[in-house]
């Protein structure tokens, strides 16, 4: 202010000398004061270093409030808007934001869903097929769901290069366990820099080893799901296939129980056959006796022979009561029931070798426990004459520690891992062993 001031009084001297110069002096005097015009020039200085000097602040502040506004996007979370449900079992999705309205589904705890818009206490979300309502108190939202992604979500590693291998250790020079194809997805154990731990398959029970490896980042991309959503009526189709699995289940050990009884029965005809053989031996003469006995030993070793080549002929060809097809339509009505290791049930859990084995005896036909054994069952086939009921084998480092069931079209149905339980994948989603015919 001071300065302004100063110029001020600069300008008014020299205007009031030049005046007195070229005018009279009662006109001078009638205004003592630095008129207006004589300030005309520094007002518009002023005005333009004011200008200026708020163009720099303005600036300034936008430069700051744009540099917080980014950050502020930068901090904001991609899970802004998702939802993921945080109710002890399920929440019901309704046709409205009312709890009297219409259930159109169920989010089960952990499962996710994309908020389209909040109304009051009520968000609307799509999850899977369903859109409707839930209350937001059951679900976490942005930062709060990003937080439970470790905990529910499962990360895939989505192979992008056409074949790619399956590193021992997290190195280029470590053995390739095998190769996997492109479009293939598979569950993200752990992340190492720029390598991803996955698990192909696991273990079928003792002295199996699981399938797991190493693959570089960059040929992967990296897909994180939730469970989804499940509708009224999915839920209902989900039950109808439950039960239709349990109830061919029950029948298959239903048969099993029948023969083995039926086996048993055929063993003791068979002793007490032997035994009054014996016995009307014994009575004989002399002559008849070792006549008799010869014949009957005769007799027996025909006996014993045909049941001892029956028998062996019902281990390595049992009686089959179902084509190829049949066979690998029943072992799809199992898909998505549990992989368990260990484990032969269709419908409470089973491993690999298990889930063929349990398929097959359904038919009648009997097939070694262990993948590693049924790499060596019924006979070798190549991979491009494939039928359904076809057996194949996969390895690791050479040694067969998996097995899956060809169905047809390219695919395979299979005990995979915990993760996934029964699925049907691609033929070759891992490097092929072998494959086998068992019928037909």
């Amino acid at each position: 202010m001071n300065k302004v001031f100063a110029v001020k009084s600069v300008m008014c001297a020299s205007a009031i000398a030049a005046m007195l110069a070229t005018a009279e002096a009662p006109n001078v005097l009638a205004d003592p004061i630095c008129p207006d015009a004589g300030l005309a020039g520094i007002t518009v200085s002023l005005d333009q270093y004011t200008d200026v000097a708020d163009s720099i602040e303005t600036t300034t502040t936008d430069k700051e409030e744009k540099k917080a506004e980014e950050a502020k996007e930068e901090k904001k979370s991609e899970y802004e808007n998702v939802g993921i449900s945080i109710a002890n079992d399920y929440v019901n999705i309704r046709k409205k934001p009312d709890t009297e309205s219409k259930i159109k589904g169920k989010l089960y705890k952990g499962s996710a869903a994309t908020i389209l818009k909040r109304k009051g206490d009520w968000v609307k979300i799509q999850s899977g097929s369903v859109i409707g309502y839930i209350n937001a108190d059951y679900l976490a939202i942005g930062e709060d769901a990003e937080k439970l992604v470790d905990k529910y979500a499962t990360k895939w590693a989505v192979v992008n290069t056409t074949t790619l291998k399956v590193r021992e250790k997290k190195t280029t020079k470590s053995a390739t366990l095998t190769l996997i194809p492109e479009g293939e997805k598979y569950e993200i154990l752990k992340e190492k820099g720029d390598w991803y731990k996955i698990l192909v398959d696991e273990a079928e029970g003792e002295g199996s080893d699981s399938t797991k490896g190493y693959v570089s980042a960059d040929y992967v991309d990296v897909d994180v799901e939730f469970e989804e959503a499940i509708s009224i009526k999915e839920e209902k189709e989900k039950l109808r296939k439950e039960e239709e699995a349990k109830k061919a289940e029950e029948e298959r050990l239903r048969q099993l129980e029948l023969e083995r009884q039926q086996q048993a029965a055929s063993n003791n005809t068979t002793s007490s056959s032997s035994s009054s053989s014996s016995s009307s031996s014994s009575s004989s003469s002399s002559y008849s006796k070792t006549t008799n006995s010869s014949s009957s030993g005769s007799s027996s070793s025909s006996s014993s022979n045909s049941s001892s080549s029956s028998s062996s002929q019902a281990a390595d060809k049992p009686v089959q009561s179902g084509s190829g097809s049949a066979i690998a339509a029943y072992a799809q009505k199992f898909v998505g029931n549990p992989y368990v290791y260990g484990g032969t049930s269709l419908t409470n859990g089973t491993d690999c070798s298990g889930f063929t084995q349990s398929v097959y005896s359904h038919f009648g036909i009997s097939i070694p426990r262990t993948s590693r054994e049924q790499a060596g069952a019924g006979r070798r086939v190549d991979f491009g004459s494939l039928q359904p009921g076809d057996l194949i084998c996969y390895a690791s480092n050479g040694r067969v520690n998996h097995v899956a069931m060809y169905i047809g079209g390219g695919q395979v149905v299979h005990a995979s891992n915990r993760k996934t339980g029964i699925k049907i994948s691609t033929w070759n989603y891992r490097t092929p062993y072998c494959a086998r015919r068992i019928v037909g």
